[in-house]
């Protein structure tokens, strides 16, 4: 665990459900960071001791992104998991073969173990304000105390340096997942925490979005 700056820290962990057949690393990144007397989880994975007993709450950029959210016993402050309607939308599934189907991203949390908070777009707790990145349930939160960004997948480094990444999903482009996100330009953003990768800085940021 490295402090980045005082009341933020980052760290990384080997992903249980990785194999080698996945097209994302093996490690994955996940902060916690205070505000007031709060000290939020991101998207958090083996988090060490000293922050799991002080944290409040945990904050996730996308459904998939669970992690350890369920054996935290935390509020959890999330996006909405997709409905097999977004399956078709997303991907171009055959409606027919997932029509009525739900999915497991966060089903424990949904069936109410737990405390969840469910959000899109927009304001959220803590003053954070979330973006929609490539879907509106994954997300880039601007976190203005510290003046840095939390970013899901759509904004990731899976091997060759943050950018914007489509996952496979076919009803967007790269171009319109950066309209998007251009707004985060006109933030003081000092500091990219990215779900997938290290932590980079705004000259990155531009780079990927001009």
């Amino acid at each position: 665990m490295r402090e980045l700056r005082p009341g933020v820290w980052h760290w990384r962990s080997p992903h249980p459900g990785w194999d080698e057949q996945q097209w994302w690393p093996e490690l994955v990144s996940s902060y916690g960071i205070e505000i007031g007397e709060d000290l939020l989880l991101f998207d958090p994975l083996c988090v060490p001791d000293e922050l799991r007993e002080r944290a409040t709450a945990v904050i996730l950029t996308a459904p998939y992104h669970e992690r350890d959210a369920r054996q935290l016993g935390l509020p959890v402050y999330t996006p909405p998991a997709d409905t097999w309607l977004d399956w078709v939308a997303k991907f171009g599934v055959d409606p027919d073969r997932v029509r009525g189907m739900e999915s497991d991203d966060l089903a424990w949390l949904r069936a109410g173990e737990g405390e969840g908070h469910f959000r899109g777009p927009g304001s959220w707790p803590f003053g954070i304000t979330a973006y929609a990145g490539r879907e509106d349930n994954d997300l880039v939160l601007w976190l203005p105390w510290i003046n840095a960004i939390v970013t899901g997948d759509s904004l990731s480094d899976f091997g060759e340096g943050l950018d914007i990444q489509l996952g496979g999903r076919k009803h967007v482009t790269r171009e319109d997942v950066a309209e998007r996100l251009r707004p985060l330009l006109d933030l003081p953003v000092q500091l990219v925490l990215p779900a997938h990768g290290r932590p980079q800085d705004r000259a990155r940021l531009e780079r990927v979005l001009c």
